[in-house]
């Protein structure tokens, strides 16, 4: 039996990183699995960041075990006025990084926001709730699906839109 490519698209905070792994078969995506590990500001950044690492490192051993990941996809950073937010960021992708080399993955390529957004929702400039509509639509779910929080849904956005914009699935999010 023919098994899924699969793909993983992250959506990184040092609060609420997001993981979504999507299989692809003859050009259908469909979710594999959608999750996020909340951090507290009552932990350190060290802390925060170990948790991060330990978290990626479980979620990519139990993806590995449907087969091998094809692409890690992971989201570019916007501009920001918060001087502290890119430090944390890198911390983020630091820590993803440190748990993903463990079984011998990496990220494969970034994506900005603005480009998620049109390729999802139909537009650059698309809310949340937009997004996670045309994640549900291009995954086949319910339209009352819940995603337990934005940074789920936005992971399977990162993902699916970087599957878009390399013609390996088609974009029929925003229709």
């Amino acid at each position: 039996m023919a098994k899924d490519d699969v793909y993983i698209g992250l959506d990184l905070s040092l609060a609420s990183p997001g993981f979504a792994a999507i299989g692809v078969r003859n050009r259908r995506p469909r979710l594999l699995a959608a999750t996020h590990v909340r951090t507290g500001t009552d932990e350190n950044y060290a802390q925060r960041y170990e948790v991060i690492e330990a978290f990626t490192t479980l979620f990519i051993r139990e993806q590995l075990r449907a087969g091998p990941i094809k692409a890690v996809i992971r989201e570019s950073l916007p501009p920001s006025r918060n001087a502290r937010l890119p430090q944390t960021i890198y911390g983020a992708w630091a820590a993803v990084d440190r748990g993903l080399h463990k079984y011998g993955v990496e990220v494969a390529d970034v994506i900005s926001p603005t480009d998620i957004k049109k390729r999802i929702a139909g537009s650059g400039k698309a809310e949340k709730a937009d997004v996670a509509k045309g994640v549900r639509k291009l995954l086949g779910l319910a339209e009352d699906y819940q995603f337990a929080t934005d940074d789920e849904s936005d992971a399977c956005a990162v993902v699916l839109a970087w599957l878009i914009g390399q013609r390996l699935i088609d974009g029929k999010g925003s229709e």
